[in-house]
């Protein structure tokens, strides 16, 4: 297996008497965009803020590109992009200077500055706006040169905290295909707790309940969590409900409309093939069979421990 572009081992962090990560492992191979997902404390911020190297854990290793980020921080940090949640605007700079500033912050060879601000400037959409203070900028721009700063000196590794946040619907979009096609050549960390974030930009999820890691995997296995238990389906000419009720592995029946039922199954992958052969040996005239999946708010509401019907 190639080697990890971010690598987290037994990583725990108390603050005083309490724990608030506790042995996370994970670690994030190829380009793309992962999410951290979690509730608020449960210990989302502590782990990106150490991943990051704003803070030092109690217990653990972190490493970026094979470098080990406490032994050697300033090297395993060419490799980060960080943009918080806040973002560390300075409202009286140009975009351009700005970004000029983080360059030089992030230790980008002087004769490199001005190609590298101009790269970031089109890559994130703002070299328009170059002249431009930041404080006459919208929200949106204001998100689009936050990830400029954190890819000016072109990190293998970025991590962005709640990147959305704030933004109306069509910045939302906007930053979201942004986000989506710097990933197309190195690793993003989305940190949030907003399932549809995860859901509209993130290929694997990575989440956090109570500073313990409790699911790692792809979108699609995130969203299978909790087995299918329901099915919809549409019949022409559909038999007295007592007659679906008679079928293996029905549970339950509800009526939602003159020819449609939602039917409780047993989560049993042939149950719906086996539906499918009988009403058309019945003659009922399927019309619609739909395999109802679980939502990622229900999903979400498992993994956090919490009640869910």
């Amino acid at each position: 297996m190639e080697n990890a572009i971010v690598k987290v081992e037994n990583l725990s962090h108390r603050y005083a008497s309490q724990w608030a990560v506790r042995d996370i492992n994970f670690e994030i191979h190829s380009q793309g965009v992962v999410g951290l997902l979690g509730s608020n404390g449960a210990g989302k911020s502590t782990t990106m803020n150490i991943i990051c190297g704003v803070l030092k854990q109690s217990k653990g290793e972190v490493f970026i590109n094979g470098i080990n980020l406490k032994e050697d921080p300033v090297t395993a940090k060419r490799n980060i992009g960080f943009m918080p949640q806040k973002l560390p605007l300075y409202l009286d700079f140009t975009v351009e200077e700005y970004l000029t500033y983080c360059a030089d912050l992030r230790m980008v060879e002087k004769d490199q500055v001005k190609k590298a601000v101009q790269q970031a400037l089109e890559r994130c959409g703002v070299a328009h706006f170059r002249e431009r203070l930041l404080r006459n900028l919208s929200g949106g721009y204001q998100q689009r040169v936050g990830i400029a700063q954190a890819i000016v000196h072109n990190p293998k590794f970025v991590v962005l905290d709640e990147p959305t946040n704030g933004l109306d619907p069509n910045q939302i979009v906007e930053v979201r295909n942004l986000i989506k096609e710097i990933a197309t050549d190195r690793s993003v960390l989305l940190s949030t707790h907003i399932l549809t974030e995860v859901q509209a930009t993130c290929k694997e999820i990575k989440m956090i309940e109570e500073g313990q890691m409790v699911f790692s995997g792809t979108l699609e296995m995130f969203d299978n969590y909790i087995e299918p238990n329901s099915l919809v389906v549409m019949l022409e000419t559909p038999p007295a409900q007592e007659e679906l009720l008679k079928l293996e592995g029905i549970r339950s029946i509800e009526q939602l409309a003159p020819s449609r039922f939602r039917l409780g199954y047993d989560g049993e992958k042939k149950t719906a093939q086996r539906i499918a052969e009988i009403s058309v040996g019945r003659g009922w005239g399927l019309m619609e069979l739909i395999i109802e999946k679980s939502s990622l708010d229900a999903v979400f509401a498992r993994l956090s421990k919490k009640n869910t019907k």
